[in-house]
């Protein structure tokens, strides 16, 4: 990357202003240099030792804007981590037709996007993993022709992406019954998604359809799976639809604990609400291979449950997940606190708001808010 050097300095001094940035790339494999596209997350440069997830984005020409826009949005709202995003031009002199291209026999990649895929796998990932800071968790996406071609990372034993977006794929021959089985085969968790529309070709209708319905008969554990096909509209106007919801289907478990998720999952157990908000968090970091703080809204939220059911013990574990995540916080202490209250014990309620005065505060949570719960149960 010619240029990769001084533009990472660059980001250090204005990352509000460096998140696009745009570069070449030389490829032995393909013998020529490629155009590519980086975006890095607004909040780069201020967290140095915190590892993004990658999506490589084939068309970068076009798609490029359209998924970083999605996952800036996303983010900002805390429902999407921030990612690093590569787009591939592939589109001046329509190197997607040779980069993507199959053998009409096989349905395996040619001569040509034999090379585009090892340049992909052996130059590119390594060059990007050299120069910033990605996470394991690796997406790959594409539309049409390009599409189709990101599937053959899923013939590897080993598939070099974990998550899969095809956008009204052209798929190559025999891939509708051999991309099943490819999926069934493999046993790390894998994400995948594709879509069409009602006013595709018809021939993508087609091959999509008969995709979901194998891959559905798969009944795979390891596998997280979405189609979509959306109505009303074409094989390119689909793509700003279909974009977030592959995404905020990907990163699902990401998402903090929504209304429904409380409704649904969280009241209606009769006990281990503080278990679930702890196995959600070991999930992400597990399955996404994120690693996140807690957040105190999801406090928030096991809070209410266990004022809900009336399970006041489970007060005293939440206080201890508080002080592992938030020790110089007032948090911990006042779960404990809100314990006790609940138990009936005010005098060691009281003491606990009292401590947790003397703490930093957090969230919604005040000094005047636990000096005025003190002083209220010390009058009982």
């Amino acid at each position: 990357m010619k240029n990769m050097l001084y533009l990472c300095v660059f980001l250090c001094v204005s990352s509000a202003f460096a998140q696009k940035i745009t570069d070449t790339i030389h490829s032995e494999k393909l013998k020529q240099d490629r155009e590519i596209t980086i975006g890095l997350p607004a909040t780069y440069a201020q967290n140095p030792t915190k590892k993004y997830p990658i999506v490589v984005v084939l068309d970068g020409d076009y798609l490029f804007d359209a998924f970083q826009g999605v996952i800036n949005y996303g983010s900002y709202w805390d429902d999407l981590p921030e990612m690093i995003i590569v787009g591939i031009a592939q589109n001046k002199n329509d190197e997607r037709s040779y980069d993507c291209s199959a053998d009409p026999e096989t349905g395996l990649p040619d001569v040509e996007s034999k090379k585009f895929f090892e340049f992909i796998g052996q130059e590119l990932i390594p060059a990007i993993e050299k120069q910033f800071r990605v996470a394991p968790f690796k997406i790959i996406a594409g539309h049409d022709i390009t599409a189709g071609f990101i599937n053959f990372y899923l013939y590897k034993n080993q598939p070099l992406f974990d998550g899969y977006i095809s956008l009204s794929p052209q798929l190559a021959n025999r891939m509708t019954e051999q991309l099943p089985q490819r999926l069934l085969e493999i046993q790390k968790q894998l994400f995948y998604y594709q879509a069409t529309a009602d006013g595709d070709l018809k021939t993508i209708q087609k091959s999509t359809k008969l995709l979901d319905e194998n891959i559905i008969a798969l009944h795979s554990s390891t596998l997280n799976y979405k189609y979509d096909e959306f109505k009303g509209l074409s094989h390119y106007s689909m793509v700003p639809q279909a974009i977030p919801s592959a995404l905020y289907q990907f990163f699902a478990l990401y998402q903090p604990i929504s209304m429904n998720e409380f409704n649904d999952k969280i009241a209606v157990l009769p006990s281990g609400y503080v278990d679930y908000l702890t196995q959600k968090y070991e999930r992400l970091e597990n399955t996404l291979h994120i690693k996140i703080p807690i957040r105190i809204n999801d406090f928030k939220a096991i809070e209410a449950a266990i004022l809900k059911n009336k399970q006041y013990e489970e007060f005293g574990k939440l206080a201890e997940v508080a002080d592992k995540y938030y020790p110089k916080s007032m948090l911990s202490d006042y779960h404990l606190g809100m314990m006790y209250e609940n138990l009936g014990d005010y005098k060691k309620a009281a003491k606990a708001y009292q401590k947790a005065y003397q703490k930093e505060e957090i969230g919604s949570l005040t000094k005047d808010m636990m000096l005025d719960k003190s002083d209220e149960l010390m009058k009982k």
